[in-house]
């Protein structure tokens, strides 16, 4: 279902208005922006990792359009947990306005106070923790503990006069997590006991059935891993994922071995956990990457980038043979992080390329080296009976989530009327216990290339793919101005498109023919000539070599 755009009224007094500006209908860009009373609220400002259909592309952000001409009325960001779907692109909405104030957990804000150094901006941060409460303009928050596959997340409740919101961010329910922090379902009861007008809820894994596995128990299966492996041992996850290094560690140290970050993210990101107290690392166990290179194989583990097949973090390198690190037979190597939807071919790449390479590859489809850090159907059928909600708006995740997570809260009872299925840019009215859709807006892709944000459009990457995929073809001709007669040319060169230029030497006196019919026929315009040899060319290459190449032509006039 798509909501047919169409602009929202003007806020009614009272009214809460809620708009997810990323992360529905996809896993990334999370942002959702709430207003009250001509105040802005924002919970979350993520990214969207790249496809292989974006070429080029490093980083894809949230529209900022909606608060682009409001910012002075923004009053906070609250982030929700440290994941780059989350805070990524706070560092380009702080460009906007560098005084916007973040609130977060410590581990939170202490990574993206990191990743704003390297941006040079200096951030107004709130530290809050589980249990604690604030004012912000109109806005009462409370934080609520929740567990997820980082330490230190939070869902937060949001109450103004017009109702209470609560926002899960990323959560799941494990019971048995390795930092004894489990999400606080007596807080959740708590507050389904005052009444929750809107629940806006983690839908990745809706689709999965029964209870995501706990951490605890991907240990065992690490330990034994490691403590066989022959040679080196190199593990890829997520950069933040505190709770999978920690038991990197701990296999690693069991087992005499010695442990090196690699990848800048990875190196800034642990050296943030351990000094704050979220990774606790045995004296020694630690060593400089250089160094580690003096040990022998079997006392080594490398901790590194990449478990997405990223094509510039470590592993991809590696299986590339791009790295100091040189994979060879006998080497293990674990992936120990889920895939995000749309990264599976680069996965699979680098896979297959560590293996030829003589690697024992060692990944979720055939051991548990990794569990989801995303409540399963059971555990939301849980939530929605604990705090039956009024109305629900599932996010983060793609169609098919959200519609599975709707499906859920109507299987607890709650009315099909009351469950929301929104895309980026949907403008949703609360007031009175009553959620209504009241708009739609326009929002697209902002895509960071290099270093331009939001200069490339999908026309240009429409241009790269068909560079990459079909080729292209340039001709130059040279017309008399006054007479239309060819004085030289046509001069072809192609890329990607055929072995040899000379391929082309049957269309040139077609492109010559074509020219002098136009010419014959009074046309003098070289934009009009350039459109007769593009299509002269375009049809023939179409024909006979079955490709549709970008082709630039150039008339010139002498």
């Amino acid at each position: 279902m798509s909501i047919p755009l169409a602009e929202p009224s003007a806020l009614d007094e009272g009214t809460l208005r809620v708009i997810p500006v990323g992360g529905l209908g996809e896993v990334g860009r999370n942002m959702t922006v709430f207003e009250y009373d001509g105040k802005i609220l924002i919970v979350d400002c993520g990214v969207l990792f790249p496809e292989e259909h974006q070429p080029g592309v490093d980083l894809i952000l949230p529209d900022f359009e909606p608060i682009r001409d409001r910012l002075d009325d923004i009053v906070g960001v609250v982030l929700t947990h440290g994941h780059e779907d989350h805070i990524g692109a706070v560092p380009y909405l702080l460009r906007l306005k560098s005084d916007i104030p973040l609130i977060g957990s410590g581990l939170t804000l202490a990574l993206v106070e990191a990743k704003l150094k390297e941006h040079r901006i200096k951030a107004f941060t709130l530290t809050v923790k589980e249990g604690q409460k604030e004012r912000v303009g109109p806005f009462d928050l409370e934080f609520v503990a929740v567990n997820h596959s980082i330490p230190d997340a939070l869902a937060v409740a949001i109450r103004t006069p017009a109702g209470m919101v609560l926002a899960t961010g990323d959560f799941k329910m494990d019971q048995l997590p390795l930092d004894g922090r489990i999400t606080d379902l007596r807080a959740f009861s708590r507050l389904g006991e005052e009444g929750v007008d809107l629940f806006l809820v983690d839908s990745t894994n809706a689709d999965v059935p029964g209870f995501t596995p706990t951490e605890r128990s991907i240990g065992p299966v690490l330990d034994q891993v490691i403590g066989k492996a022959p040679r080196r041992v190199i593990v890829a996850s997520f950069s933040s994922h505190v709770h999978r290094v920690q038991q990197v560690i701990d296999a690693a140290h069991a087992h005499g071995r010695r442990v090196a970050f690699l990848g800048r993210s990875m190196v800034r990101n642990m050296t943030i956990a351990e000094q704050l107290g979220y990774l606790k690392v045995p004296a020694g166990v630690l060593i400089d990457f250089k160094k580690a290179r003096d040990l022998p194989d079997e006392q080594i583990v490398y901790m590194s980038t990449g478990s997405q097949g990223e094509p510039m973090a470590v592993l991809s390198r590696m299986a590339n043979l791009d790295h100091a690190i040189e994979v060879s037979e006998g080497d293990t190597v674990i992936l120990a992080s889920s895939l995000i939807p749309g990264n599976e071919n680069a996965v699979y790449r680098v896979i297959d390329g560590l293996t030829k390479l003589g690697a024992n590859v060692v990944h979720k489809a055939n051991a548990r080296v990794h569990v989801s850090g995303h409540a399963a159907a059971g555990e939301l059928l849980y939530c929605y009976n604990i705090l039956k909600p009024k109305n629900v708006l599932p996010v983060h995740g793609e169609y098919r989530h959200l519609i599975a997570n709707a499906k859920l809260a109507q299987d607890t009872g709650i009315p099909e009327e009351n469950t929301i299925i929104a895309s980026n840019g949907t403008v949703i009215d609360l007031k009175d216990g009553v959620a209504r859709v009241s708009g739609q807006l326009d929002l697209g892709f902002v895509y960071v290339d290099g270093s331009t944000v939001g200069e490339i459009t999908d026309a240009d990457l429409k241009d790269r793919r068909i560079l990459g995929e079909e080729g292209f073809i340039s001709v130059i001709v040279v017309v008399d101005a006054a007479t239309g007669r060819i004085i030289s040319g046509p001069e072809i060169h192609a890329r990607g498109v055929a072995e040899d230029d000379s391929v082309f030497d049957d269309v040139a006196p077609k492109i010559v023919a074509a020219l002098k019919e136009a010419s014959g026929n009074g046309v003098r315009d070289t934009h009009a000539l350039s459109q007769v040899v593009r299509r002269t060319i375009g049809r023939w290459v179409n024909q006979k070599l079955r490709r549709r190449p970008m082709i630039v032509p150039l008339v010139i006039e002498a």
